[in-house]
């Protein structure tokens, strides 16, 4: 009986492996019709990488060597010289500690008061809430240029002159960032506001417990776009301070550029390694940023 039983017993495997045989042939067919996807992607990404690559080269070489026949295409060994000079300039320590500490507080306060003014736009009834909606999407239209003149002549008014909270304040209400939030809220459910409500929980609690939660993909979003618009500022704090140890790294690498020489090995360097804390927050917020840029996507 035994011996019956395993001369008709099928090979291990031989029952799957039509089933398995068929699932590859799918896979390998679906990986060539996307095979030209695929192809595309990848040139772009290492066009993508390029001006970044060179960027690194030449912060590990001399500015003559940047202009000599053949380009270098390897690093170089000039790397600690050109820091020293780097920092001997612009005093580069200081400075980034300066953009870091701003762009921190900003992003803080900012983000606070979109976060605040989108959940009110969104869920609370008031008159006037569609006019206020449209004054806010209205400031996005004004060029910065307009606003310098008569911003500047308020900070002067007020003495804050080569200041860090001139440099703050007047764009803290981030209109992008309210309307950001506000499109969030928009999608999370009233009837869960109610019930708290109902349960008795304030508004501050049923702020903070119930919607805040459901809602951190989009501030991580929020946070690293706010974080990114502080640290990349120019123009603003460029007319605002006037102290070196104040300076920015956008202002300070700024000074490298003369009128008879430019350092561009510093300024490759510097811009270099400026680029290292937007990388650090994005890797930190990497998968709430991706979720809140693709939370608006699906419906339902």
């Amino acid at each position: 009986m035994t011996r019956t039983l395993e001369r008709h017993r099928p090979p291990v495997g031989e029952s799957a492996s039509p089933a398995g045989r068929s699932r590859a042939d799918a896979r390998l067919a679906a990986g060539i019709r996307h095979l030209p996807a695929y192809v595309i992607l990848l040139v772009g990404s290492i066009i993508s990488l390029i001006p970044f690559l060179w960027m690194v080269i030449a912060s590990t070489h001399e500015t003559s060597a940047l202009f000599g026949t053949p380009l270098p295409i390897l690093p170089g060994g000039e790397l600690l010289a050109n820091l020293a000079r780097l920092q001997e300039e612009t005093n580069f320590a200081r400075v980034m500690a300066n953009s870091l500490g701003l762009a921190i507080v900003y992003t803080a306060f900012s983000s606070a008061i979109s976060v605040m003014a989108g959940y009110g736009l969104a869920k609370f009834r008031f008159r006037g809430r569609g006019i206020v909606l449209a004054l806010i999407l209205i400031t996005m239209m004004i060029p910065m240029q307009v606003l310098l003149v008569p911003l500047f002549q308020i900070m002067a008014s007020l003495g804050w002159i080569d200041t860090y909270q001139a440099v703050i304040l007047p764009f803290l209400a981030n209109a992008f960032g309210i309307f950001l939030m506000r499109q969030s809220f928009l999608d999370f459910p009233d009837s869960l506001i109610e019930s708290a409500r109902i349960d008795g929980a304030s508004e501050l609690r049923t702020f903070y417990r119930i919607v805040l939660p459901v809602a951190r993909p989009q501030i991580a979003a929020l946070i690293i776009y706010t974080f990114m618009t502080q640290w990349n500022a120019f123009i603003w704090p460029l007319l605002m301070l006037n102290t070196e140890d104040n300076y920015t790294v956008p202002v300070a690498l700024n000074t490298m550029i003369g009128l008879s020489r430019v350092d561009y090995s510093g300024l490759m360097l510097g811009s270099l390694i400026a680029t290292l804390p937007l990388l650090i927050l994005f890797v930190i917020f990497q998968r709430q940023f991706i979720a809140g840029l693709l939370g608006g996507a699906v419906k339902g």
